[in-house]
């Protein structure tokens, strides 16, 4: 368990600068992150090379004579983690945003039809980079040295760092539009300040300014919509909202429909966006709890080597990457017969495909867990915690491979969603929205480990040490129902959810307009009509 908490901390400690897109730019902001990022995995090795940077060896390991780090030790040590942790922070919520700016920004079909595939490709990477870590990295960590551990990583990120740099002139560069959160939090003063005010019946008198919208509506102007009225009241231009010297909007007193549209687009996402969390909290066992399953169970490989527990993960990260190429090069082709659509189902649909899948990954740890104490118990082990029982580690496997394919649907989608619904100058912003609902997602995990001991401590803990005795497969099956109810609520969701409304200029034929718009009632999930320029002015 020790294992599986310093990997749910490592997620939590990432985070950092998420401010800078909006003023370097996300290709700056991913070259600073990856240089912090760097600075930090030379630490960490230079740390694990140099002994007068480590503690002596000790054995056996947390031994009270053992020599504690010094101060300076341990500031090497956490500056590093500080530095890999700012880095992270400018890397994760970028890169995908970045990677996706460069399709053809001007052809929502040509963007569309790629893009689905762009995403596959994405957590594939990060799948195939995972399978590395925990068997290459950990192997040469474990027989190598701790040096080769952090240096292989290492060198990888420099050549990595240099290889994106060297791209720059071949990459499509959008210019930062300031900060989201500042224009988010203008149209919510205004609103308040105007709640008084009576809504114009037509939306058509409401502030609009397409110059000053121009840098952050590259790609196209978001149109009214009829749902959260109140924050309307932001554009309503009114007598001092203008500066009488430059003309300029006071943009602290009023909005655009473009700017207030961008708040209604957020907030429209957030109930869909907060059914990772949940997802991600009922699956955090797989780094405490199933670890703990695998450590009492027979691990042997060979007569000479047994899988390390923590490496049981690698069957999801195995099941992911399998999973994302039949998606891509199965499951999208027959699909596409079907629904005609280039990316096959849509990104609401794979969601809600994972949400499900995931469901029988829980259900599998239940079943699993019945049957290893069932072991147990025939062998008198129940109270031998420190005895393997007799059964292969492999009985695992399903619970995490399941869990593996549940990942190459919703994760997937759940990124592809929050990427297209959020408006163009805060799709880092969206990006960064996914890893917050991961690391929320360990902490509530946590918060129902803690739940669960306070109210079974009494008639039996289901989750004590020794777990021979616990109840843990009362607890799968606690996730188990939780994920079900976190599906119902997501189809309830997904049915009654509006896309935004989007106007855009196609490149190719400026007298063209192309414009999105999607009913909550509609079965398809995006309607593109295209009208001729002097039509959409009558």
């Amino acid at each position: 368990m020790a294992e599986g908490g310093k990997e749910e901390k490592k997620k939590r400690k990432q985070g950092g600068l998420r401010t800078m897109p909006f003023i370097l730019g996300r290709f700056w902001t991913i070259t600073v992150g990856s240089i912090s990022f760097l600075f930090g995995m030379i630490g960490l090795t230079i740390a694990a090379v140099l002994p007068g940077l480590r503690p002596p060896p000790c054995s056996p390991p947390y031994k009270p004579t053992c020599k504690q780090a010094s101060p300076q030790q341990l500031l090497v040590l956490y500056m590093s983690l500080l530095f890999t942790s700012i880095g992270s922070g400018g890397i994760r919520p970028c890169v995908m945003a970045f990677g996706a700016d460069q399709f053809d920004l001007h052809r929502p079909r040509h963007a569309a039809g790629r893009k689905w595939n762009f995403f596959n490709l994405y957590f594939f990477s990060m799948a195939l980079a995972l399978l590395l870590a925990l068997t290459v990295v950990v192997y040469v960590q474990e027989n190598v040295g701790w040096g080769w551990g952090f240096g292989i990583p290492a060198i990888a990120m420099f050549f990595s760092v240099v290889a994106f740099v060297i791209g720059y002139p071949l990459y499509i560069r959008l210019k930062p539009g300031g900060s989201p959160l500042i224009r988010l939090t203008q149209v919510l003063v205004a609103a308040f300040r105007k709640r008084k005010v009576v809504k114009p019946g037509d939306p058509s008198l409401l502030y609009e300014n397409n110059e000053l919208d121009a840098g952050i509506s590259t790609t196209g102007r978001l149109l009214h919509t009829n749902q959260l009225v109140f924050f309307d009241r932001a554009a309503i231009m009114m007598e001092g909202d203008m500066l009488i010297s430059s003309g300029q909007p006071r943009l602290w007193r009023v909005s655009t429909v473009h700017r207030v549209e961008e708040l209604k687009s957020i907030i429209r996402m957030i109930p869909i966006w907060a059914v990772g969390i949940l997802l991600v909290a009922a699956n955090s066992h797989n780094h405490t709890f199933a670890i703990q399953q695998a450590r009492s169970m027979d691990r042997h490989l060979t007569a000479r080597f047994q899988i390390p527990p923590a490496s049981m993960n690698v069957f999801s990260a195995l099941s992911m990457l399998l999973g994302l190429a039949f998606y891509d090069r199965v499951f999208v082709p027959v699909a596409r017969r079907v629904t005609k659509r280039p990316s096959g189902i849509t990104y609401l649909q794979r969601m809600g495909i994972g949400l499900a899948i995931a469901i029988f990954a829980t259900v599998a740890a239940a079943l699993v867990e019945i049957k290893r104490k069932a072991v147990a118990s025939d062998h008198g082990l129940l109270d031998k915690q420190k005895v393997t029982v007799p059964i292969s580690v492999f009985w695992l496997m399903p619970q995490f491979a399941i869990h593996g394919l549940a990942e190459a649907f919703m994760s997937v989608g759940h990124m592809e969603f929050l990427y297209d619904q959020a408006p163009e100058s805060m799709r880092s912003t969206a990006a960064a929205l996914y890893w917050l609902a991961v690391s929320i997602g360990n902490y509530m995990g946590t918060l129902l480990v803690t739940l669960v001991h306070n109210f079974t401590e009494k008639k039996g803990d289901w989750l004590q040490n020794n777990i021979n005795r616990g109840k843990l497969n009362d607890y799968y099956w606690l996730m188990s129902g939780l994920q079900v109810l976190n599906l119902i609520y997501y189809i309830v969701c997904a049915k009654f959810y509006t896309f935004k409304p989007l106007e855009a200029a196609k490149a190719e034929n400026p007298s063209k307009v192309v414009v999105e718009e999607v009913s909550v009632r509609e079965t398809e999930f995006a309607t593109v009509v295209t009208r001729d320029a002097k039509d959409a002015g009558n």
